[in-house]
C-alpha cells in the first residue's frame, strides 16, 4: 500500500525524529556530529528553514524546524542523504543508514513550542546519557543558555516568549529547565499533557462547544485549507467571503470557529490562521477571547 503524502504547512513548526536503521548508531565520533551540524546549516539556509532546537543522540536526531515554502522532506533529504554517503565511505558498508521515513509532528508554536524545546533538551537525560541537560554537549540547550551561538540556530523566537529582554528571558529559561530536573518529564505530544492545566484539549471539543449542541461543527481535519472549507460549509458561507474584508455575524462566527479549531488541533498557529483569513493576529486573538 502506498504511503499517504505528508501534509506541508508553509511556516509550520515541526518536531522531527530521524533514526538509524534498525536503531543502529549514526554517530561514532565528535567529527560525525560536526558533519551533521554542517549539513543542517547548509540545508536550512538553502531552503530558508529555521532550526529552533536540536539534539544529536547516539542513534537518532531531534530537530525542531520552522519550514518555509519547501516541504520538510526536502530539507531532510539534503541532510540524511549526504550524511549517509559520507558515513558509507568511511566505514565501507552498504544498506540504509537511516530509517526510510522520518517521524514528524506539527507543533502549535504559540502553545507548545517551549515544551517541545525542553523535551528535546532532556532527551539525553531520559536516555541515561547525562545527569542534567547541562552535561550533554550535543543539544541546543547550551545556545539557549548563551554559552554558544550558531548562525543556523534560532533561539530568539522562543526566548522572546519568556521575557522582554535577553537577561530576563535567559533567567526564565534556566528556571524553566530547572523545574523539570529530577522529574519524569512527559512528552508534550501525549494527549493528557497537551490538555494542560487550564488549557483546552487539542483533540476533543472544548466545553463551550459541547454545551451548545446546535452549534455547527466541522469534522476533524488535518490541514488549514480543508478546515476552512469544512467550517464554511457548516456555517453556510463561502471560502472567498470568509477570507474577504466583508463582515457579518455569520462570517465572524465562521472565522472564530476556524481559528479555535486550528489552534486546538495543532493545524496552524495564530499568525498562519490570520493570514489565511485576511485578518491581523491581534484581531483573531481578540475574537477568540470573546468566545
Amino acid at each position: 500500500m502506498a504511503r499517504k503524502p505528508r501534509i506541508h504547512v508553509p511556516g509550520g513548526f515541526y518536531h522531527v525524529t530521524l533514526r538509524g536503521n534498525h536503531r543502529q548508531d549514526i554517530f561514532e565520533t565528535p567529527a560525525d556530529r560536526a558533519l551533521m551540524e554542517s549539513l543542517v546549516a547548509h540545508a536550512s539556509r538553502e531552503l530558508r528553514a529555521r532550526v529552533h532546537a536540536y539534539c544529536w543522540m547516539t542513534n537518532h536526531i531531534h530537530l525542531l524546524v520552522e519550514v518555509g515554502n519547501a516541504p520538510l522532506g526536502a530539507l531532510l533529504q539534503r541532510i540524511a542523504g549526504p550524511y549517509a554517503r559520507q558515513m558509507h565511505k568511511r566505514v565501507e558498508t552498504t544498506g540504509h543508514l537511516f530509517e526510510r521515513r522520518h517521524f514528524a509532528r506539527l507543533v502549535d508554536s504559540e502553545r507548545y513550542l517551549l515544551q517541545v524545546i525542553r523535551y528535546t533538551h532532556f532527551n539525553p537525560v531520559r536516555a541515561g546519557l547525562a545527569p542534567r541537560p547541562d552535561d550533554y554537549p550535543w543539544t541546543s540547550h547550551h545556545a539557549y543558555l548563551g554559552s554558544v551561538s550558531y548562525p543556523w540556530l534560532t533561539t530568539n523566537y522562543a526566548l522572546s516568549m519568556l521575557g522582554s529582554t535577553a537577561e530576563e528571558a535567559g533567567r526564565a529559561y534556566r528556571r524553566y529547565m530547572r523545574e523539570a530536573e529530577g522529574t519524569t518529564l512527559p512528552s508534550p505530544f501525549e494527549e493528557s499533557v497537551r490538555a494542560g492545566s487550564g488549557k483546552r484539549r487539542l483533540n476533543t471539543r472544548s466545553k463551550d462547544v459541547e454545551a451548545d449542541p446546535e452549534r455547527p461543527r466541522a469534522p476533524l481535519v488535518a490541514s488549514l485549507e480543508s478546515l476552512i472549507m469544512g467550517v464554511c460549509a457548516a456555517h453556510g458561507v463561502s471560502v472567498e467571503a470568509v477570507g474577504s474584508p466583508l463582515t457579518s455575524p455569520r462570517l465572524t462566527a465562521a472565522r472564530t470557529e476556524i481559528a479555535r479549531r486550528a489552534l486546538e488541533h495543532g493545524i496552524a498557529n495564530l499568525s498562519q490562521v490570520a493570514r489565511a483569513l485576511g485578518r491581523s493576529a491581534a484581531a483573531i486573538h481578540k475574537a477568540l477571547r470573546r468566545t
